[in-house]
């Protein structure tokens, strides 16, 4: 079978989608597909969520290679890693609209 990827590539796949399996992760990140950059006091008043929940959050994000943070004195502004991240939230988001939209 050609299109099943490797054991590795479907576990990181997996991990990808966990991440978006929280509803304040997949908030934090839509946050940041609307606003391009924020530190992690905006993101907490954006999403209604203790800074601390906000920072945890990021912190998996990081490792995950979904955002990228950039420092600026006493703040990190965190982003989107890269258009691959963007793609994934809008075509989620228009798959939701779709299904939806039968009803």
């Amino acid at each position: 079978m050609e299109a099943l990827p490797p054991l590795e590539v479907s576990e990181e796949i997996s991990s990808v989608f966990k991440l978006l399996g929280d509803p304040t992760r997949t908030r934090l990140l839509y946050t940041l597909l609307d606003a391009g950059e924020l530190c992690v006091c905006d993101l907490a008043e954006a999403t209604g969520v203790t800074e601390t929940t906000v920072s945890q959050a990021l912190r998996l994000m990081r490792s995950s290679g979904v955002v990228i943070g950039r420092r600026a004195g006493r703040n990190v502004f965190y982003r989107l890693s890269d258009g691959h991240v963007r793609m994934l939230l809008d075509v989620t988001r228009a798959h939701i609209d779709h299904d939806t939209s039968k009803s």
